[in-house]
């Protein structure tokens, strides 16, 4: 039983969803799709590409899973959210600070007089949710920050890759360009948090400088180009960018130019996290 059928059925009606989420746990949640799940929680092999451990299908079920949350989360209560994930081995995290890129995602910015006043975690909207390693859901906060590190209209506003779906701001996911059936064979963003560092969007191989050596399908696009090395890494660390971009007047001659980003292979050089 995938998660995409639990899926179509919360779109089927408003809630409450208790009924849906337990009939679907009792079909799903046998130790076999249990295990499934714990194949992603540590970071190691690259169990993502591993057919013989249906990685790739792993991957488009924990993207399917992702869709969930965005559906749950939409409720102001997130018993629903919570329930479903916790009885499929995900742990919960809330009380987490100071900000952490990795942890959390901004959904509101308190503005500071003081421009260099540093990112500070005001009030935790939901929770997050980690399988083991695995970041599956970061918590969404609202902070308080000078505009030198997290402008408002920017840090809240700015449309949010690597997302399907948010109540109060744009997102940009790779699904929605693609039909009703090939948008579930897109692949969940694999980001992982372990004793030796944060490895973020392991199973791609592109890079977040642009790889011209390996063709034109891996060099960055004309708009990446105008985002500075600082600016392209803050886009992938935070999935968004949280300022104002330093070329915002040449950007600004090409409307739409946010659409033009593709971030979904970046990855840092060996060496940063």
């Amino acid at each position: 039983m995938k998660a995409r059928a639990l899926y179509h059925d919360l779109l089927g009606h408003d809630g409450p969803h208790r009924d849906d989420i337990d009939r679907w746990l009792g079909q799903a949640a046998a130790p076999a799709y249990l295990q499934r799940l714990r194949t992603a929680a540590v970071h190691g092999s690259a169990w993502w590409a591993d057919e013989e451990q249906h990685g790739p299908d792993l991957v488009e079920e924990l993207y399917a899973l992702g869709r969930l949350a965005d559906v749950l989360l939409l409720d102001p209560r997130p018993d629903d959210y919570l329930r479903l994930f916790t009885a499929l081995g995900m742990t919960p995290f809330d009380g987490v600070a100071p900000f952490d890129p990795f942890l959390h995602e901004i959904v509101d910015v308190e503005q500071t007089e003081d421009p260099q006043a540093p990112i500070e975690v005001l009030e935790v909207h939901r929770p997050g949710l980690m399988l083991g390693e695995l970041l599956f859901n970061r918590a969404r906060v609202r902070i308080r920050a000078g505009a030198a590190h997290a402008e408002r209209g920017i840090a809240d506003r700015f449309p949010l890759y690597w997302t399907f779906r948010r109540a109060d701001r744009p997102v940009h996911d790779l699904s929605h360009s693609w039909g009703s059936n090939s948008q579930w064979r897109t692949d969940f963003r694999l980001d992982y948090r372990t004793p030796d560092g944060d490895h973020l969007n392991v199973a791609e191989d592109g890079s977040v400088d642009g790889r011209p050596d390996l063709g034109h399908y891996k060099e960055l696009a004309p708009e990446e180009h105008l985002l500075t090395p600082a600016e392209r890494r803050e886009l992938l660390r935070n999935r968004c960018l949280l300022r104002t971009p330093r070329a915002a007047a040449e950007l600004a001659a090409s409307p739409g130019w946010e659409d033009e980003l593709f971030p979904y292979e970046w990855r840092l050089p060996a060496g940063e996290s």
